[in-house]
């Protein structure tokens, strides 16, 4: 049987090691890139459309989704649970959680608690947030279940990840130069849909939008592309560039400037939004339906089909 686009855009070429050394040194920063925290922005301006109030709302990627402050301040009364899978990335999220017992912020909001994703227990909350974590994953289906088995019946799914179109200026300079890909191929939206039903999801919505980011000069350029990610693609330059190289790859990227003279760079953004519904065994001689699932269905107010 031939392959869907989903499962060919779920092995996309990218190098799993790089992709984990790219994401421990993204934790290692100070504070998140800038992109994650407007894009989190925008993100939760779509959250008064949705009637949900949860009571245990699940950041997922917290450390570098930059979404802790507005998820607090558009559910100030839900139990926020913040998973990491990166180990470092666990312990940044559990030293920021440290207050002193006298901190009026210990007693004013709900205790939020950092996971891993194996240590949540299934149906852990109501609305899962995944703001810019999805292309940090070597695998996006299997991020997608663990999604699935976190979120409570009838739960819902906001997420964020760059799509196929970002930059596609710096690619086509590479391409021209033929120069080895810049950077790993992110997944097309509709391929990311069809995913999310294969995951088990329902009704799911994606949109996008490009965002594009303009700078004094190659330089500032660069350093802010290095703060978003880095070169997971297994087809990548081996070995280091010269400095012969930097000046060509700077002299091109200065082509890209407008009449401002500010070099620039468009990034896709893709939205994705779904349902988590409540599980259906299929109708057979004999059913066997896991316990959790059967917990799921009877809170839910269902039978087993």
């Amino acid at each position: 049987m031939p392959d869907t686009s989903a499962e060919r855009s779920a092995r996309r070429p990218v190098d799993p090691v790089a992709l984990q050394h790219v994401q421990q040194r993204l934790a290692r920063a100070a504070t998140p890139p800038w992109l994650h925290g407007e894009v989190a922005r925008r993100m939760a301006e779509r959250l008064p459309v949705i009637r949900l109030q949860p009571d245990r709302v699940i950041d997922w990627g917290s450390q570098l989704g930059a979404s802790r402050e507005l998820l607090a301040a558009a559910y100030p009364r839900a139990l926020r649970l913040l998973v990491e899978a990166d180990a470092g990335q666990r312990a940044l999220t559990e030293q920021a959680l440290t207050r002193p017992w006298w901190s009026p912020q210990r007693w004013a909001q709900p205790a939020s608690a950092a996971h891993t994703p194996d240590s949540l227990t299934a149906g852990a909350g109501e609305l899962l947030w995944a703001n810019m974590a999805l292309h940090g994953a070597a695998d996006p289906q299997a991020m997608m279940a663990q999604w699935h088995r976190a979120l409570a019946a009838d739960g819902f799914l906001m997420f964020s990840t760059l799509g196929p179109g970002t930059l596609q200026t710096l690619q086509t300079l590479y391409r021209a130069q033929g120069w080895a890909p810049p950077f790993a191929p992110f997944v097309d939206m509709h391929d990311l849909g069809d995913m999310l039903v294969q995951a088990g999801f329902a009704d799911p919505v994606m949109d996008q939008e490009q965002i594009t980011l303009t700078w004094a000069d190659a330089d500032g350029l660069l350093a802010e592309l290095r703060g978003l990610g880095g070169n997971a693609d297994p087809r990548r330059h081996a070995g280091l560039r010269t400095p012969r190289w930097r000046q060509a790859l700077d002299k091109l990227l200065m082509q890209t400037a407008g009449a401002d003279g500010r070099p620039a760079l468009g990034f896709e953004i893709v939205y994705g939004h779904a349902f988590r519904p409540p599980p259906r065994p299929r109708l057979a001689e004999r059913t066997e339906v896991p316990l959790d699932d059967m917990r799921a269905m009877v809170r839910a107010g269902r039978r087993p089909a």
